[in-house]
């Protein structure tokens, strides 16, 4: 990899240990970003903080972090507190434990990063374990330092390099029960399960990353070079929706179309 580590350290799992770097496996370089811009002027706006009582700007020196209490109040805490708190950082992330991939709940999952050896025997090292997890459909829980914070991190196999996902502490994932509580116990027969399996095995697939794009991305850059062009975009057409109440009726329309889009299908009759 070319591009900048966004951490260096050691993996270490017992007397096991290479020298990796951490890179970021996600990108934002082909996102439109924006800039806010003042309407008058055509000038950019720069964020000012200011004083939410007299109206006048506050220098960083003078901003702090502070705690609201219940009556109003703040409890102001300085930055070396802060940074007293903090763990030390041994630039290492030690593996804990392995256990089965699919034993961790996708919903705590954060950022994924890239694992990348930083030597030769580095990169034998990482190899072999990550075949060896591969192997045995296992992943790997450690721990480190990233970023000023203490972090849980899923590291998994992919082909004979690393990913590591950090991973949502528990007090940051709202559980199901309370999300949904709300919800009332639907009963269903026979025939909206049978209806509903159908559509399913009907529209069963693999997972391609390539297929799905961000269409609203798409339409911003579309937006900005028919404003570079002097060009007006055409109205995009409202799609039109059946306002069906009824699941049944629902579920048996969307068979029923399912059914008209195979018929066009190259099927072969048996025999």
């Amino acid at each position: 990899m070319t591009r900048r580590a966004s951490w260096k350290g050691t993996l270490k799992f017992r007397t096991i240990s290479c020298e990796v770097g951490l890179y970021s496996a996600l990108s934002s370089t082909e996102k439109i970003s924006f800039n806010i811009i003042n309407r008058k002027t055509g000038h950019r706006v720069e964020r000012q903080f200011v004083d939410s009582e007299t109206g006048k700007p506050v220098e960083r020196d003078d901003q702090i972090k502070g705690y609201a209490l219940d009556n109003g109040d703040y409890i102001t805490i300085e930055g070396d507190e802060l940074a007293a708190l903090m763990p030390e950082n041994d630039k290492t992330i030690t593996l804990k434990r392995f256990l089965p991939i699919e034993a961790v709940d996708t919903l705590y999952f954060d950022r994924p990063y890239h694992l990348a050896p930083v030597g030769e025997h580095d990169g034998e090292t990482m190899a072999a374990l990550a075949r060896a997890m591969a192997a045995d459909g296992m992943a790997a829980i450690g721990e480190a330092i990233l970023f000023r914070r203490n972090r849980t991190l899923l590291i998994r196999a992919q082909g004979e390099t690393l990913v590591a996902t950090t991973l949502n502490f528990d007090y940051e994932v709202r559980s199901a029960k309370t999300a949904f509580k709300s919800i009332p116990d639907v009963k269903m027969d026979d025939e909206m399960l049978e209806l509903a399996g159908h559509i399913i095995s009907t529209k069963s697939g693999r997972f391609d990353p390539q297929a799905y794009t961000d269409r609203y991305n798409e339409a911003l850059t579309e937006l900005v070079q028919a404003k570079i062009a002097g060009k007006t975009l055409p109205k995009r057409k409202v799609e039109k929706r059946d306002n069906i109440v009824d699941l049944k009726e629902a579920l048996r329309r969307s068979v029923a179309e399912g059914g008209k889009g195979a018929r066009g299908g190259s099927r072969r009759k048996a025999g």
